[in-house]
């Protein structure tokens, strides 16, 4: 393995929440600890002038949510961290699920007035699907939320994962003393509104010290003793193997916006989270060390500087070294790209970097050529595979407002399509252009993005269907079932066939007269 020394120091992981539950605030602290940023911002403050680092669109400021996934590298403790911040609103779930098939782990963010909410489940089920491994932080701890018992519970139970707490709080809400870390034995005092580096981190082997009483008043004391010991004794003893294995989940506390907790769980995260895995594709299983290069693109956004009429592909690295201004084979086009100026990120701030290695996410200047899921090598052809495209659940038909603008529409909704905010399905042997979406403020942005890059005026008319299914058979079947039912057949971009239905029972009457047609949810985009 050429590459080892570079390979063993990457860790990339995405920060996956519900909305609200502190995602973006707590990606700032991380950045804070890696030296990345000098002050944190806040995602929704009227004191604080500074946004996050991470909410750069102008529409994510304004409505204080993050709607892009945004990628961020820093260096801690001799260890290159590539951190993906997501949006954890539902309408924008497809950038995540996508995300996550970029990643080798994720750290899941958990409002402890809240528990568990629905989004959270939706996510933690495709982190099941690829046996992610998953570290839960649970935000918030200077409020008044649920018993840190019931919330284990709560966590074993609506996630279908084994929990183990690495660090404990001591009360919380009004009466927050601060954190007992099980996994480094150490305590940590918890004052609100000081600065990370005036944490005061206290040494504790063993609860039954003395220092212990000193420290608390004699209910809080007797209070930890028996939590420890009620831990030590129902839950299992960390084992780093399983947690790589997707089976056991460790469970940090603290306080994202008063910045407490975070650097226990950012340096046990560094310590046992997993460098760069196996990848699989069409032909075999792509590991980290091979000496040829290969990735593929997860995420496309286009006019990241507005400035510019920008496009950028992101791109995961999975094996070899990438460097600059080497030619590399772009599969599906069959043809040989160059890039002279790959990006290294820091949110919109762009660092042009040499090298890089597996784990990385590198940004590529786009013209067009890219597509989510194209897979980039050193000549082999191949294509990674786990990238799905997941039924939209709305439906909506665009109506150009301005037909002198008709051209910069198409172009509009095309680059926005590509970089999977939304699916553009065009009617079968027509023109009629539908967009679906898995929620509704997604059309809302499509049609502020439309209108302030690239002047185009629209609007959407809703439409009666109920999901969409890409549909597969023998081919005299298929083109007999697109006869009867050309109305509701429209094609995705990759020119697939999709079946919309109007309701379950159309669909459910449809699959059992065409028993020989396959209806899929999903489509892998390689298929």
């Amino acid at each position: 393995m050429k590459y080892a020394n570079e390979i063993n120091r990457r860790k990339t992981f995405a920060i996956i929440a519900h909305p609200d539950a502190g995602k973006t605030t707590l990606t700032e602290k991380f950045l804070l600890f890696g030296g990345a940023i000098q002050t944190a911002g806040a995602v929704k403050s009227n004191k604080i002038k500074k946004h996050t680092t991470s909410d750069f669109m102008e529409i994510e400021r304004q409505r204080g949510i993050s709607v892009a996934t945004s990628v961020m590298t820093f260096e801690y403790r001799d260890t290159l961290v590539n951190l993906l911040d997501t949006p954890g609103h539902k309408d924008f779930a497809e950038d995540t699920y996508r995300t996550l098939t970029a990643v080798d782990s994720v750290v899941l963010v958990i409002d402890c007035v809240k528990g568990v909410e629905e989004q959270t489940e939706r996510l933690m089920e495709v982190c099941r699907m690829r046996d992610t491994p998953v570290i839960i932080f649970v935000n918030k701890m200077d409020r008044d939320g649920k018993n840190p018992f019931d919330l284990l519970d709560e966590l074993e139970e609506k996630l279908n994962i084994r929990v183990r707490p690495l660090s404990w709080p001591i009360n919380g809400g009004k009466d927050f003393k601060g954190v007992y870390n099980l996994y480094d034995k150490s305590f940590v005092s918890f004052a609100p509104n000081k600065k990370a580096t005036d944490e005061d981190i206290i040494p504790m082997p063993d609860v039954n010290t003395p220092r212990v009483d000193e420290l608390f008043n004699a209910q809080d004391a007797q209070q930890l003793r028996s939590d420890v010991e009620l831990i030590e004794g129902v839950y299992d003893t960390f084992e780093k193997e399983e947690y790589l294995q997707g089976k056991l989940a460790p469970v940090f506390f603290g306080s994202a916006v008063n910045n407490f907790g975070v650097k226990d769980m950012l340096d046990t995260f560094v310590e046992i989270a997993p460098v760069p895995r196996p990848r699989p594709s069409t032909i075999r299983e792509i590991e980290p060390g091979e000496d040829k290069f290969t990735g593929f693109i997860f995420k496309i956004h286009a006019n990241l500087d507005p400035r510019h009429r920008d496009r950028i592909a992101f791109l995961r690295i999975c094996s070899g070294r990438f460097e600059r201004n080497k030619f590399y084979h772009h599969v599906r086009l069959d043809k040989d790209v160059r890039f002279s100026n790959p990006y290294t990120f820091m949110a919109r701030d762009k660092n042009v970097v040499d090298d890089a290695f597996p784990g990385d996410v590198v940004g590529l200047f786009d013209t067009g050529n890219f597509k989510i899921g194209d897979t980039l090598t050193e000549g082999e052809d191949l294509y990674f595979t786990g990238i799905p495209s997941f039924s939209p659940e709305l439906f909506k038909e665009l109506v150009n407002k301005d037909p002198m603008k008709t051209k910069q529409l198409e172009k509009g909704i095309r680059q926005l399509t590509d970089e999977g905010v939304a699916q553009l399905f065009t009617q079968h042997g027509g023109n009629r252009k539908i967009i679906g979406c898995v929620g509704e403020l997604q059309f809302e942005v499509i049609q502020y993005r439309l209108l302030q890059e690239y002047g185009a005026a629209c609007q959407f008319n809703t439409l009666p269907f109920y999901k969409a299914c890409w549909i597969t058979g023998p081919k005299q079947k298929v083109e007999d079932f697109i006869r009867f039912k050309s109305s509701n057949i429209v094609e995705d971009k990759d020119g697939h066939l999709v079946y919309l239905a109007q309701s379950e029972w159309y669909l459910n009457t449809e699959r059992t007269n065409n028993p020989e047609i396959e209806f899929h949810f999903t489509s892998e985009i390689h298929k």
